[in-house]
């Protein structure tokens, strides 16, 4: 794969008028190679890990997002991981610096993991995710999950696929 590119994102299936129905070939089994990746940085808030405000976050962002053109097209990704079990990160790809929200680059090499299932099972992929790079000799860095579709459209297309992104952490010098 290109560096700075992801599997295409087909947004053109959109029976909902919400979230597109995601196609999950080629997203599975990927090394992502990002190099300065732009993304555009937003945070929301949780209580014992559930989002309190993800809705209106990402609703908000993606306004700014389309209002300075700066949209990724088929290249649509957006990184999203628990920082605390108050707050978590939420990174949109973008192709230049968005108003209001941080500007953030990702650089290395990113191993994809496709899950389908409710989102309560998100700390069995962590591990999941972990463990298979563990078994190819890949040591697991940090992890972003994909949500590829929010709860209401997941329900109406019968999959919740959510796409594991996990650093590759370079091996330890000797």
């Amino acid at each position: 794969m290109q560096p700075n590119h992801t599997p295409i994102y087909d947004g053109s299936d959109n029976t909902t008028g919400c979230c597109p129905c995601f196609k999950p070939g080629g997203w599975d089994d990927e090394v992502l190679e990002f190099a300065d990746k732009r993304f555009a940085g937003a945070w929301t808030r949780s209580l014992f890990h559930i989002p309190l405000n993800m809705g209106q976050v990402f609703s908000r962002a993606q306004r700014r997002i389309d209002a300075a053109n700066a949209g990724p097209g088929d290249q649509f990704i957006v990184l999203s991981r628990e920082l605390s079990p108050r707050k978590a990160e939420h990174l949109f790809a973008v192709t230049r610096p968005v108003a209001g929200l941080e500007d953030r680059r990702l650089s290395g090499r990113f191993r994809t993991r496709l899950f389908d299932g409710p989102f309560s099972d998100q700390p069995r992929w962590l591990h999941a995710a972990a463990d298979e790079m563990r078994s190819r000799g890949e040591t697991p860095g940090e992890t972003w999950f994909f949500y590829t579709t929010c709860p209401k459209c997941a329900k109406a297309y019968g999959h919740n696929y959510v796409v594991a992104v996990t650093r590759i952490r370079p091996p330890a010098s000797a």
